[in-house]
Formats: structure tokens, sequence, C-alpha cells
């Protein structure tokens, strides 16, 4: 849920907020697909197309795309559900890149095999 401390002078919350929620997300479905650690090395054509605001609920949801031999492309939508009972709204959405690293922050092949 955003909080009065995540906003901007504006009143609105920071994008730097829902872009640290957004890949909390993609390093979850990212790092269930890598059967491992996962790192961010890129975050690709990030579209803020609503604001979001104090006492919203945000919802991330992910769907993983092309997968290389040690990094992934996470498609990723934020939501809002206004005012934690209202409408909701599509606020951001961006492609994130993440690399499957080994315990040294090496990069590791993702498994073939996503079972």
């Amino acid at each position: 849920m955003a909080m009065p401390a995540d906003t901007n002078a504006a009143g609105d919350i920071f994008g730097g907020w829902v872009l640290s929620q957004m890949d909390l997300a993609g390093g979850i479905a990212a790092g269930q697909r890598a059967s491992g650690r996962v790192v961010t090395i890129a975050v690709d054509q990030m579209k803020f197309i609503r604001p979001v605001h104090v006492g919203d609920v945000l919802c991330v949801y992910s769907r993983i795309g092309r997968v290389g031999t040690s990094s992934m492309e996470v498609q990723l939508e934020a939501w809002a559900l206004r005012h934690r009972f209202g409408n909701r709204e599509k606020v951001t959405q961006a492609t994130f890149t993440m690399v499957a690293v080994d315990e040294d922050g090496r990069p590791r092949p993702v498994p073939k095999d996503c079972s």
C-alpha cells in the first residue's frame, strides 16, 4: 500500500517507489524461473501512465518473456487498486532484464526446463 512517506512534493507517490516494487516482483518471478538468485541489469520501456496515490494498493503482475543463456526479460504491469477498495487502473508498465547469477555473483545458465 502506498503510504504518505512515499510521496513527492506534488503529493503523488514517487516513481522510484513504484519502480522498486516492480523490481521486487520481477526479481521474484525471474528467480523462480532461474531456480536461484537473479540481478536486475536493465529497465526498458518504463512508462508511467497514471499517478499512484496515498492509500492505493499497488498490484504488480509479471510475465517471463525471452529467455537467453543467463538472462531473461520480464514484462511487468503495475495496477493501482484505488483507495484500497475502489477501481483498478493500470499505472505503469516496463520490461526488466534479469540475469541469473551464482553465489559469487557471476552469470550462470538459466535452466532450460522451467518446471
